[in-house]
């Protein structure tokens, strides 16, 4: 053997001896997931780990209720809950005197109880405006909402929200438009949008009932003028008819309580005034 070859392989010895813990200076702490996006009041399970083959200790820091589900010297699994508002985990590892640390982002959002559309008013004639408004109460997180308004599958209006509330908030969408005969052959209909994959999640979709549009042609002023002309003649016709017959029934009435009564009348006198 060379004395080069000698005197490498010293070096590495030495260097053995001397930090012994030197192959674990650079493990890694992993959590998964790596990220939540949860409802709130519910539970997740959340698991941290490590390269370290022997970890000194470890374990996850958080606010939370966390319950320990199993554990083995190089991860742990816990059960997370009462998750109500944004949040940081923290999992550690201690290994050969080295703290190394990986965080995990919980975000809550809250779905809408539902998506209102609302047409008024629900019974316009053509040419005339109407307004489309959508409603969603209680809604988290609002900048991660989008509003669509739909006639069939034609998107009419696209509303999104600016801003971070610190509590749900509702949510409206609103549309004025004017009425088509040809608006009356599809349904309208509003489409909520929550799309949180900028924070991990995915796109959540909610739609509301479909409404319909009633609309109508209006009569040609022509037409009107005809129609209240023929409207007033019956009318007319019908009042003289009532009239008449009222009067001719008064009158023969009349003629026959007149007869009656002068032979009655004369019944009743005695008989020398009637021989006379």
């Amino acid at each position: 053997m060379s004395p080069f070859g000698c005197s490498g392989l010293l070096v590495a010895v030495l260097a053995l001896l001397c930090c012994p813990g030197s192959g674990e200076e650079t493990f890694e702490v992993r959590m998964w997931p790596e990220r939540l996006v949860v409802e709130p009041r519910g539970s997740w399970e959340v698991n941290c780990s490590t390269s370290c083959t022997q970890p000194e200790m470890g374990g996850l820091e958080t606010t939370l209720t966390k319950t320990l589900l199993d554990s083995q010297p190089q991860w742990k699994r816990y059960l997370i809950s009462n998750v109500s508002e944004d949040t940081d985990l923290q999992c550690y590892f201690l290994c050969a005197g080295k703290h190394q640390s990986k965080h995990l982002s919980i975000i809550v959002y809250q779905p809408p109880e539902q998506v209102v559309l609302k047409l008024q008013p629900t019974w316009v004639a053509v040419g005339n405006s109407f307004t489309i408004e959508c409603r969603v109460p209680a809604v988290e997180p609002l900048e991660s909402l989008t509003l669509i308004l739909l006639h069939g599958n034609k998107t009419l209006h696209n509303q999104t929200f600016e801003g971070r509330a610190a509590v749900p908030q509702e949510a409206t969408a609103t549309l004025s438009s004017t009425a088509h005969l040809e608006d009356r052959k599809h349904n309208f209909s509003c489409l909520a949008q929550l799309d949180l994959r900028s924070r991990g999640g995915g796109v959540f979709h909610w739609v509301s009932e479909p409404q319909m549009l009633e609309i109508y042609e209006p009569m040609p002023d022509n037409q009107m003028v005809i129609i209240i002309t023929v409207v007033s003649v019956l009318l007319f016709l019908f009042v003289t008819s009532v009239l008449l017959c009222f009067v001719f029934g008064q009158h023969w009435r009349q003629r026959r309580t007149g007869t009656y009564g002068v032979r009655a009348a004369w019944r009743r006198l005695p008989r020398a005034f009637r021989a006379q």
